[in-house]
Formats: C-alpha cells, structure tokens, sequence
C-alpha cells in the first residue's frame, strides 16, 4: 500500500483557511469560543490537540460551557455501543442549546462518522449537526468550517479509505508536561470484534525525522511525560521500506537530549518482539511499563477473535519481558462475553490473570459492532451470565492489584510530579516511573520536578507517598 502524504502546500492551504477565519473572528467585539469533547482513546485525544490547534489559529478562545460555545466539535468513538450511546445522547441534548444559540456551528468526528450507517442516522435525524467527517479529512477541518461558517449547507465529508498523513497541523495541548505522540495511524489485524481497521484504514507510518523533531521540540518546551502513539504501536516501520521497526524508533527518541520519560500503546502480542524488551531493559529513558492486551485466556476463543497468537504465546512472552525487566508493570485489556464463550471458556481467562498477575486490566463486557465478523456470531451465554462472570474478574484482578500495590509500600522511587489534586490532605499527583498513580502532600512549585517519593500507603487504584527529604 502506497501511503497518502498530504504535502506542504494542502496544509499551508488549510493555515491560510485559518488566517481567514482568525480576521474574520478579530472583528467581533469578543472573541469567538469553541468546544471540544472528545471521548474514546489517546489517539483521539491527540487528534482533538490538532482540532483545537487549528481552532486556535482560527481565532477561537475555548470553553467547556455548552450554551456559550460558537462551535463546538464532538470526537466520536465507536470502539464499543454504550460510547456511540453517550455520544447520541449528548448530540440529541444539544437541540436545546443550539435553540438558544442559533449560530452555533455543530461538529461530529472521529471514529463513529467511519461508520457509513451512523453518518446517514446523524443526516436523517439529527439534522441540527451542521459538519460530519471522519478520521481520514481531519487534516482539512478549517476548510470544511469554513463552509458550514459561509453557510452552503450542511457539510459531509466521509471518504473513508486507506488514510493518509498530514504533518504540520497545529497542536494546542491542554498542559506541557504531557504530550502524546503519534508515530503511526490506522491497524491491519482486523480482530473480529474490531471496527478500527475499518473507519481508521491500514496501517501507515510518519517518517522518523517528523517524530524525532515533535519529541525534541516538546522536550525542549519543558514536556517531561511523552507517549507514542500507534493503534498497533510495535508495528510501526513496516510499511516504510528502510529496515526501520519500533525498536529501532525507540532507540533514536531516547538518543534525544534532556531529561524525560517515554512510554508507548498500544501494543499486539504478535508484533512484541524480545528485541523490544532488551531496549526497553537498556534504555533508562523508557518506563517500564507495558500495555499488552491478551483479550482472553482461551484458544477457542482468541482464535475466533482473529488474535493470531495463542494463551501459551502470550505467557511466554511475559515470562521473556520479566527477563529483560523484573520491576516491569504490566497492564492488559480483557473481553468477556465474546460471542461463543462458555463460562468454562472464560474461566481460562481467570486462570492466566491468576498466573500473570497483571498490575492492573482493562476489562469490558463484549459490545458488537456493525460490519465486523463477530457481530455476525451466535451467543451462548445470557447477558445476565456475562455479567456475573465480568464481576468475577473483576473482584479477581481488584485482589491482585491490591496485594501488588501494599508491595510498595516502604519503598522509594523517582516520580515525576505532574499535577495538583482534589484532595487537600494530598495536594499533589506524581507518576512513578512505570505510570502508577501517587498523592502526596507539597508545594506546587514542585510540579514539573522529578522527585524521589518514599510510598507510606496504598489502596487497589493508588499510592501514598511523601518527599523523600521530609524525613
């Protein structure tokens, strides 16, 4: 597959789009402000800083008020119903506001406007939507805008297809100790379950001197906290032709001067190569953290899911991993109830949770998605039944992270301060290297440090720490 590279000139078009909106805007006795909501994954996440940027460039301030916004910008996710559930809720809601704001300009994107039957429901009964795209005409945003602000009607723009790449977007993200960091777009391993590969497209890589030049630069606007992005993030360089795969990426971001931490997702069982751990061992700059779905503990069942590997697989591979790093915190997703699945199936899942003793899972109850395989697959369990087994694993895997977590307590580890909390007896949040949660008690000029925290405390979700100096 031939990847699609949008050139300089169609995204300096699109920044001179923004010009044009930004004078426009500049008249008004205030300015303009927008919203964007965004649900779903981090690469949507990333995807609404590039709405936002652009937004910005436009000449919008932003707020999180409804009923005050000019425009606002719904990203959708279609990754399981009861999202595309909130998202339709919300949109039908938002009659009321626009009623009371006639102007007010309503945007849909992102995963759900792939979905060809959920846009013609979004045209047919929701007609206060005034612009519909989907993943693959992000790029162009302030092109459609503007003429939906012209007012040449309602706007689509759903090409679907393989994708493409566009850099040089504007990115405005919420704070600068954190960034995410997309190296690749799109999957080609089309789980049964999945509707990914389909509204997102194939997989497709940026070129390495792009990625090398966003992490520099954030780094060198004080981002400490940097994560890569990928829907399958150790796939990345297979389609670039040059012998570059994900582990040599890694090497090359770590290569990078300043001090910060890299982390990565998410990552498929069959692409997690020992290559990859031995960087991860040797790179002092890498968390050590992996994100590695298994999805389920039976064969039957993940070959049905089109996983491609199989339970002997993947506990091999985390035997491999604990090799390379001991302190290694390890994290999963896990469906129940996928359709086939006896409890008997199931309880193979409660097996290897019991044998992996996973920092922490991920779990869902299996929602079927329109155009995939496994929609299209017999049940065998009530939904009254799935739901007795998800608490099973629920209460199993809450155990476990509980007993993990009391682990840690009486024990130092360097994290990075990264926030202020809710909770005025522990003022602030910090990270330990391998991403798990702290509260602690300091002041808030330590944000943005890496500090040495001594855990005094711990619950399933969180630890309790202090500053290593206070004695």
């Amino acid at each position: 597959m031939a990847v699609i590279r949008r050139g300089e000139e169609e995204i300096r078009r699109q920044r001179e789009i923004c010009a044009q909106i930004a004078e426009r805007n500049a008249a008004r006795a205030t300015a303009p402000l927008a919203l964007v909501d965004t649900y779903g994954c981090q690469q949507n996440e990333a995807d609404s800083e590039r709405l936002r940027g652009y937004l910005r460039e436009m000449g919008y301030a932003f707020t999180q008020e409804e009923d005050r916004a000019d425009v606002i910008v719904i990203n959708t996710c279609a990754v399981r119903a009861h999202a595309e559930d909130r998202v339709l809720g919300n949109v039908g809601a938002l009659v009321h506001a626009k009623r009371q704001k006639p102007g007010q300009i309503l945007c849909l994107c992102g995963c759900m406007m792939g979905e060809p039957g959920m846009v013609e429901k979004i045209r047919t009964s929701y007609r206060h939507v005034d612009l519909v795209f989907d993943p693959h005409s992000l790029w162009k945003f302030p092109e459609l805008l503007q003429r939906v602000i012209e007012r040449r009607g309602r706007v689509f723009d759903t090409p679907g297809g393989d994708g493409s790449i566009a850099e040089g977007i504007p990115v405005a993200r919420t704070g600068r100790l954190k960034a995410w960091v997309s190296v690749m777009y799109g999957c080609d391993n089309f789980c049964s379950y999945c509707i990914v590969p389909y509204v997102r497209g194939r997989e497709r890589s940026r070129r390495p001197e792009d990625i090398l030049a966003e992490v520099e630069a954030l780094v060198a606007d004080g981002c400490r906290d940097i994560t890569l992005l990928g829907q399958n993030v150790n796939s990345y360089g297979k389609d670039l032709g040059e012998g570059m795969d994900f582990p040599w990426l890694l090497e090359r971001v770590c290569a990078l001067p300043g001090e910060f931490l890299v982390r990565f997702m998410t990552s498929h069982p069959k692409d997690a190569s020992e290559r990859l751990f031995q960087v991860m061992a040797r790179e002092p700059k890498i968390a050590h953290h992996l994100h590695l779905p298994f999805q389920c503990g039976n064969d039957r069942v993940l070959a049905a899911m089109n996983r491609r590997y199989t339970a002997a697989h993947y506990l091999e591979l985390v035997e491999k991993l604990r090799a390379y790093l001991p302190d290694i915190v390890l994290t999963s997703d896990v469906i129940v109830g996928f359709p086939g699945e006896t409890t008997a199936e199931f309880e193979d899942t409660l097996r290897l949770i019991e044998k992996v003793r996973f920092d922490a899972l991920f779990t869902f109850i299996y929602s079927p998605r329109e155009g995939t395989p496994a929609a299209k697959l017999p049940d065998v369990l009530t939904a009254e039944e799935k739901q007795a087994n998800f608490q099973r694993l629920v209460d199993a895997q809450n155990a476990i992270s509980h007993q993990i977590h009391q682990g840690y307590i009486g024990r130092t580890f360097r994290c990075l301060i990264d926030g202020v909390g809710t909770d005025p007896r522990n003022n602030l949040t910090a990270r330990t290297n391998s991403g798990r949660l702290v509260h602690l008690s300091g002041p808030e000029c330590l944000v943005g440090q890496f500090r040495d925290l001594v855990i005094e405390d711990a619950t399933t979700w969180a630890l309790f720490g202090r500053l290593k100096e206070d004695g």
